[in-house]
């Protein structure tokens, strides 16, 4: 809550053009999963957080597939809240930064998807109840 007592919309974003879905290109890894490096790659991903929502993109439910294979190759498809995101443009490289980062891995593919379209219901219960949206 704001000093006012208002309430902040976190997702009233300007009308914007949204970016284009830039992961037609990007192929999911095939081969063997790799449980081990599933748990530190999903840690990393949890630091990412949109500069707008103070949520990371997880419990926004932002990430819509994480494949984690042997060899150290990971593949996410993921959206963002809304195409005309300010964030839009940098966002999944942050995504990918964080991943590379991660001990274990080899190649980070991540592809930008807009459907199906986000929405509030997406997000885990902690990231309601941080937004107060519970």
């Amino acid at each position: 809550m704001s000093d006012t007592g208002e309430h902040r919309d976190y997702f009233d974003f300007q009308d914007q053009q949204p970016p284009p879905a830039d992961g037609a290109e990007v192929e999911r890894p095939e081969g063997d999963d790799d449980a081990e490096l599933m748990e530190p790659v999903l840690a990393a991903l949890k630091t990412v957080r949109d500069p707008e929502v103070p949520v990371n993109l997880v419990d926004l439910g932002l990430i819509y597939e994480l494949i984690v294979k042997k060899g150290g190759i990971v593949f996410v498809e993921m959206t963002l809240t809304t195409p005309a995101c300010p964030v839009a443009q940098s966002m999944p490289s942050e995504v990918e930064n964080a991943i590379a980062a991660v001990p274990g891995v080899s190649e980070t593919r991540v592809k930008l998807v807009w459907s199906p379209p986000w929405d509030r219901e997406m997000m885990s219960e902690e990231a309601k109840l941080e937004l107060g949206l519970m």
